[in-house]
């Protein structure tokens, strides 16, 4: 199989625009006071002692488009650092900081079209509001995706009513990639940086089991989802799923079982090994894991000469050329997955201090 470009899914940039729209809210002290507390002092004080080196990386296009260069990367999709989701803000904020945030990476990708392509941001708190941005992305920006948190608030992403979000994303053919910020085991991962290490992928683990369980993948078959941090947990004990759902009435909720869901589910491959542990291949089918960074955070690894590269297709492939085709299934493809870093913004960086962490990068 010929090497193809390396294409990585999973970076992020700090839109300062945006954090002008937000200076001084009460929110956004109240979710700065929330992910101190979940990171813990040790890892908030690292993260501040990181932020010069960082902020050029998440701000800067040609220092990121350098830093692409050495790390072997060909393309990037680029979203905001989840610690600009601010999910808290009403519909008139909301509307502004959404704006904002999807014109930033528009243009971005408009000045980089052989680099980079984007996905967008939306205001999940507001389902109706949400699906009206999406389709003004996909129709007006040309974006062809859109990233959303674990959950929006206090509801899970199954909640009835974040159906209108879920049908435009069905409807538009758009991938949706789902990171975490933050995780709801809170201050008991406050130390040695497990809010990270061990938050992120428990986070997306519980969202994806609320899209199964909860029946968002029946109601909305043709979506296209796709899980930060591998997924999580899920492909490696999707098995306790499978038996919940054949012995306990509560866990019946699917039409089908819940490993078979998996199939429509496409993961990053940010786990830092180069053949971590995956599910059976009657589970996921054949290879869906996707490129993954975290340029710029330490916590990330670059790609080095010798390294092997995952290969798989992203149903949707993100290169704004002839390499944008889309299937349903996973399919072997020329494409190669790296594994080098990304973009995102730990906790205690930013123009408002204390940011959180972001994904990819650090993880």
């Amino acid at each position: 199989m010929a090497d193809g470009p390396a294409i990585d899914i999973h970076t992020h940039v700090l839109i300062l625009d945006v954090e002008a729209l937000v200076s001084g809210h009460e929110g956004r002290h109240a979710e700065a006071a929330r992910q101190a507390a979940w990171n813990g002092p040790e890892s908030i004080a690292r993260n501040r002692s990181l932020g010069e080196s960082y902020r050029p990386k998440l701000t800067d296009p040609a220092v990121r488009l350098a830093a692409m260069d050495a790390m072997g990367v060909d393309i990037q999709v680029v979203s905001t650092s989840p610690t600009q989701y601010y999910y808290w803000a009403e519909a008139p904020l909301a509307e502004k900081v959404v704006a904002a945030a999807n014109e930033h990476i528009a243009k971005l990708v408009t000045a980089h079209p052989d680099r980079l392509d984007g996905f967008a941001a939306v205001s999940l708190q507001h389902p109706q509001l949400a699906a009206e941005q999406l389709r003004h992305v996909v129709r007006t920006l040309g974006l062809k995706g859109v990233e959303i948190s674990t959950r929006t608030n206090e509801l899970e992403l199954a909640d009835p009513s974040l159906d209108p979000f879920w049908a435009a994303s069905e409807d538009l053919g758009v991938v949706v990639f789902i990171h975490p910020l933050g995780c709801s085991l809170g201050e008991r991962l406050d130390s040695y940086y497990l809010s990270n290490v061990i938050g992120n992928p428990a986070e997306t683990t519980v969202a994806l089991s609320h899209l199964i369980f909860g029946g968002v993948l029946d109601r909305h078959p043709g979506l296209q989802v796709c899980a930060a941090h591998g997924g999580g947990y899920l492909p490696m004990c999707s098995g306790r799923s499978d038996n919940a759902f054949n012995v306990r009435p509560e866990s019946r909720t699917t039409a089908k079982s819940p490993s078979e869901y998996l199939r429509q589910i496409w993961f990053d491959a940010l786990v830092y090994t180069p053949h971590p542990a995956s599910p059976p291949r009657g589970a996921s089918g054949t290879q869906s894991g996707l490129p993954r960074h975290g340029l710029p955070f330490r916590y990330g690894h670059r790609r080095s000469a010798g390294a092997a590269q995952d290969r798989g297709s992203f149903g949707c492939r993100l290169a704004r050329d002839s390499r944008r085709q889309c299937s349903r299934t996973p399919q072997p493809t020329d494409m190669t997955i790296s594994s080098s870093t990304g973009h995102g913004l730990p906790a205690g960086i930013g123009p408002l201090q204390p940011q959180e962490r972001i994904g990819a990068h650090h993880g």
